[in-house]
């Protein structure tokens, strides 16, 4: 069932396994990828310390294209390659940026962001799909717990659009 009030005292590692728990309720039974997206969002956005922006961008061919997101508004349209989310979606893998500031060709939406990751969104084990980015405003935010913690929300989230595709259902 899920509950958004998070236990107190949870040490990393317990919050991460809490929100997995936490998301695997809300996407139970559901197929819709926006959906799925929209709610896994806002429970990151409420339940993260320290999260200035959370959302998806789409992989169109054009680019990526502003998906459901909890925060200022921001760029709607992200060229191949361009800024972090770009980068992760055409190296599809991850990228951890400590400082924004020293990201070559980073996009700032918002100049409170200090820090980034980004994980690739993938169906079918490689196919990237799209992006989930998540900003701080403070530096050195992240580290390799969340990006391993966010790699398996990020799988959680594509696996019915996966099954889908496999016809698993």
């Amino acid at each position: 069932m899920f509950r958004l009030q998070i236990p107190k005292n949870l040490s990393k590692a317990e919050l991460y396994r809490f929100l997995e728990e936490q998301a695997r309720a809300l996407i139970a039974g559901e197929l819709d990828f926006i959906a799925n997206a929209a709610n896994l969002c806002s429970l990151l956005w409420h339940c993260l310390p320290d999260i200035n922006w959370v959302g998806i961008y789409r992989l169109k061919p054009e680019g990526l294209v502003l998906g459901p997101f909890q925060g200022k508004p921001a760029c709607t349209r992200i060229p191949p390659g361009k800024g972090v989310c770009g980068t992760c979606a055409l190296r599809n893998e991850s990228v951890l940026v400590p400082d924004v500031r020293k990201f070559p060709g980073h996009i700032a939406c918002d100049p409170a962001s200090r820090s980034e990751l980004v994980v690739p969104l993938r169906v079918c084990e490689d196919l990237v799909i799209g992006v989930l980015d998540l900003d701080s405003p403070v530096e050195n935010r992240f580290d390799v717990v969340d990006q391993e913690a966010m790699e398996a929300l990020s799988r959680l989230l594509t696996g019915p659009v996966s099954n889908l595709l496999k016809g698993d259902l």
